[in-house]
């Protein structure tokens, strides 16, 4: 395993439309999937805290793409880069590159919509981990995708200390890209309750116990049947930063 992100080779596959797209990975064992969220990447989303360190020592080959428009990957400026669901096709293209048949899938916020439009879908994976994500932000995406569509439209006046100042601060941050970033919101594709309802596997729920910028994440693990739901301590920005989200998903994978 790594042994520091300084260790973590960028690793490159073309998706189905052309777009370059990176991933990292560490560990050995059983893979897992791990989708990172909006404005984020895979470094700040699961290296940075020690997330994928904590979960390949329970046994685990943690793979962690960048979402197109983020990281090390293609940040197109052309809409037709940004079509419905394109989020999901390169979550197939990924597992396709890699040979994966038997494997775990988890994300945060995106990355957990992702992952469930992804399962929508027809993606197998053994179990699926969704995280920083609630029933909202899985029945009604544009509901969120207007709060971050007015962010991008407007950076530099909102007041300080602001919910949308403290997003544009992140945005500088990871060094997004607002106009490839703005597009991403051309994206999402909203899951119904029926599709929820039909997800057949072992799935786990983490949200921040002070975290509903998507709804609640204890309704959505209400909507998937035989869903558990784990709280961590935070709110959406802040639970990626404790140790508990890495420990829950390696805890739920490994069990």
């Amino acid at each position: 395993m790594a042994s520091s992100p300084a260790d973590l080779p960028i690793r490159h596959f073309t998706a189905r439309d052309g777009t370059r797209l990176a991933w990292r990975e560490t560990g050995q064992g059983r893979p897992l999937v791990l989708i990172h969220g909006y404005f984020s990447n895979a470094f700040v989303n699961w290296i940075r805290y020690g997330h994928a360190a904590t979960i390949a020592a329970a046994g685990f080959r943690v793979i962690m793409p960048d979402l197109r428009a983020h990281g090390d990957s293609d940040k197109p400026h052309d809409p037709a880069a940004y079509k419905p669901d394109v989020l999901a096709d390169d979550g197939f293209d990924l597992v396709g590159h890699l040979g994966l048949t038997d494997y775990d899938l988890a994300g945060y916020s995106l990355g957990g919509r992702t992952a469930v439009r992804m399962l929508a879908r027809g993606a197998k994976p053994r179990r699926a981990v969704l995280c920083g994500m609630g029933l909202d932000g899985i029945l009604d995406t544009q509901g969120r995708g207007g709060y971050f569509r007015h962010v991008l439209t407007h950076l530099g006046s909102f007041p300080r200390g602001s919910s949308e100042w403290m997003t544009e601060a992140f945005l500088k941050t990871t060094g997004g890209d607002p106009e490839a970033l703005l597009l991403i919101l051309n994206t999402f594709a909203d899951t119904n309750r029926e599709a929820l309802a039909a997800i057949d596997l072992p799935v786990l729920v983490v949200t921040g116990a002070e975290d509903d910028d998507n709804g609640s994440g204890a309704v959505l693990a209400d909507a998937i049947p035989g869903a558990r739901y784990v709280e961590v301590p935070g709110n959406h920005m802040s639970a990626v930063t404790k140790p508990d989200l890495g420990r829950a998903i390696a805890d739920f994978l490994a069990a």
